[in-house]
């Protein structure tokens, strides 16, 4: 029995990288079904999330030499995510140009919101779930998916100010809870 060594993420981008072949695609068949569920509960356009995992995954395989690890956690599904989530930044603009608006994402309960809400104290993770859906979409961008106040903007279809707007009161809304 030939056994095979574990292979992260990690060194399938670094292989990728060195232009193997076979990498990339045990890269795309392990990340892209998280991929494109996570891409969904941003845009309920199936196309646009068709194009945006075509695009992610071409950049990846253009950009693997430069995987430096995510600027916000550090791993290769992060760096991943970093490359879709501006990439469907990217399909959100060139829709509006287009002056055609995409359908809104239907609210559903997301697993990130309670790995989040899970992964901190009950204190913590109970102010995380009072927070109004508006104001915990903005932290998720910005703090989870490391987006800028700009891309934020784009992502969710509001003013750069009502996503700063938003930022500070859910950070004084978590402040009170946790006073």
């Amino acid at each position: 029995m030939v056994v095979l060594p574990v292979v992260d993420e990690e060194q399938l981008v670094r292989a990728v990288a060195r232009g193997d072949r076979a990498a990339f695609e045990d890269l795309y068949r392990r990340t892209a079904p998280w991929l494109t569920v996570r891409l969904r509960r941003r845009c309920s356009d199936d196309q646009v999330v068709a194009e945006v995992v075509q695009e992610t995954y071409l950049a990846v395989w253009r950009a693997a030499g430069s995987f430096a690890g995510s600027a916000v956690d550090g791993t290769a599904v992060g760096w991943l995510w970093a490359i879709a989530a501006r990439r469907l930044v990217d399909a959100f603009r060139r829709r509006a140009r287009q002056e055609r608006p995409l359908p809104p994402a239907e609210p559903v309960p997301a697993a990130e919101d309670e790995v989040l809400a899970g992964t901190f104290d009950d204190a913590v993770g109970g102010a995380l779930r009072d927070l109004a859906p508006d104001l915990r979409q903005v932290l998720q961008a910005m703090v989870l998916d490391g987006l800028t106040v700009r891309e934020t903007a784009v992502l969710l279809g509001v003013p750069e100010g009502t996503v700063k707007t938003r930022a500070r009161r859910a950070r004084i809304a978590l402040r009170e809870a946790l006073s």
